[in-house]
């Protein structure tokens, strides 16, 4: 991944150009927030790309600066950056369900479908109960709409790509999904069975586990990479969208270091064994 994201890299650009509109005024930062009204700190912030300035402390600094003119492009810029993030509770407000039929559409009609997963199990490959399990989390942390019957259908619905349609699909999978408690012990072991089903043996599907001892590569969250055109990046508090291919090339090299580590196959099956055996021994209490 890239060392800031593109929400990042906009807000970065667009105050070099108020820092650029400041010194053509021959102000110096001091100068300029007295004339502002704020605190110097503040234009420092902005300046740096650490903070997102409003559109009207954007109507501020041109009029500051003598430059009226350059305003409207600057309300472009930053609404540009605004639109970097879309905030999970905008995109949940109306139920976890629709962003689900958006996957449905977003992986119809891609051919090539790479999906990294850390804390995890891939949507695609989750069992009912496990995909109950993560949406009734995900409603209950961010307060959103509940609607729980209609969003889990609906990722069922996603996991028709598996059989249907000339797509290639291949999922990576950090170990530590493998261990991380979604809804109870035996949710955990049907899960781990399911992908020993179905992870292994569709032509569609390359399925790998990245183990716990591999190489650090890059400060890397789960990510879906669409094609070559578009990577989903999941935050806490939002969904970051990348198309630009200069930030892509990192998506892929941060794919390709994770992809030449994972283990496959058996190799890969006996990673997935060996978990089913940790939770099927506190199912029994052993």
């Amino acid at each position: 991944m890239a060392g800031v994201s593109a929400a990042d890299q906009a807000r970065q650009v667009l105050g070099a150009r108020l820092r650029e509109l400041r010194k053509d005024a021959r102000l110096d930062g001091r100068q300029f927030s007295t004339a502002a009204g704020w605190h110097w700190s503040k234009t420092s912030r902005i300046e740096h790309g650490k903070q997102s300035p409003s559109e009207d402390d954007v109507a501020v600094w041109c009029r500051v600066c003598d430059a009226e003119l350059a305003l409207p492009d600057l309300i472009a810029a930053l609404r540009n950056v605004e639109a970097q993030w879309a905030e999970w509770k905008r995109i949940t407000a109306t139920g976890h369900a629709r962003r689900q039929r958006r996957g449905v559409e977003l992986e119809g009609r891609t051919r090539l479908l790479r999906v990294y997963t850390v804390v995890l199990l891939p949507g695609l490959l989750q069992t009912e109960d496990y995909a109950r399990a993560v949406l009734t989390q995900c409603i209950r942390f961010l307060g959103t709409h509940d609607d729980l019957t209609d969003a889990v259908a609906a990722r069922m619905e996603r996991q028709q790509v598996l059989h249907r349609g000339n797509h290639r699909i291949a999922t990576l999978v950090h170990e530590s999904a493998l261990h991380t408690v979604v809804g109870d012990p035996r949710v955990m072991a049907d899960q781990l069975r399911r992908l020993l089903d179905v992870a292994f043996d569709n032509p569609r599907l390359i399925f790998g586990v990245v183990p716990l001892d591999a190489e650090f590569i890059y400060t890397t969250t789960s990510f879906d990479m669409f094609d070559q055109r578009m990577a989903l990046v999941e935050t806490i508090s939002a969904e970051l969208t990348v198309t630009r291919p200069s930030e892509l090339r990192y998506y892929e090299q941060a794919w390709a270091g994770l992809h030449r580590q994972a283990r496959y196959g058996e190799q890969a099956k006996e990673i997935v064994r060996g978990a089913l055996a940790r939770w099927t021994r506190r199912i029994s209490g052993t």
